[in-house]
């Protein structure tokens, strides 16, 4: 009985975790949000507003990426004045990547439309049963296997 649970869940997890799975929903929260904000520049912008400022290099496992992909994508939303470069006080060769508040609102943005995209999604689900899934997957992800 517990294996089969664990095979459902690994089995969900494996889908919700596949990059297609990803690009398509974050292709679906940049619509029409600007040249530089799609499912290319979507995780360096949610990995920023998680993390803070950090490097290519530091930021590139977080956005799952490497750092020159980080690198280009950075490139795109620094022309686009949603995120600036600037010294990294531990690393003079180093620049950090940072929000800007255009940037930051750009976040919020995107934020509040996955936000509104999960709430649409459990519609149709009983009453009390999206509150009871929250609880139990903010209560997976901090006691489960990603501890």
């Amino acid at each position: 009985m517990e294996n089969e649970v664990g095979h459902e869940i690994a089995d969900a997890l494996g889908i919700l975790l596949k990059r297609t799975t990803r690009t398509q929903l974050h292709k679906h929260l940049t619509e029409g949000m600007g040249k530089a904000v799609d499912e290319l520049t979507y995780p360096i912008l949610s990995a920023l507003a998680r993390t803070g400022p950090r490097s290519a290099a530091d930021l590139a496992p977080d956005a799952g990426l490497d750092r020159s992909g980080v690198t280009r994508r950075a490139s795109r939303l620094e022309a686009a004045g949603l995120i600036r470069r600037e010294p990294d006080p531990t690393d003079r060769r180093a620049s950090l990547l940072v929000l800007t508040d255009k940037g930051e609102h750009t976040v919020a943005e995107l934020r509040e439309r996955l936000a509104a995209h999960i709430a649409a999604s459990l519609n149709s689900w009983p009453p009390g049963d999206a509150q009871t899934f929250a609880r139990h997957l903010r209560r997976f992800i901090t006691e489960g296997p990603f501890v």
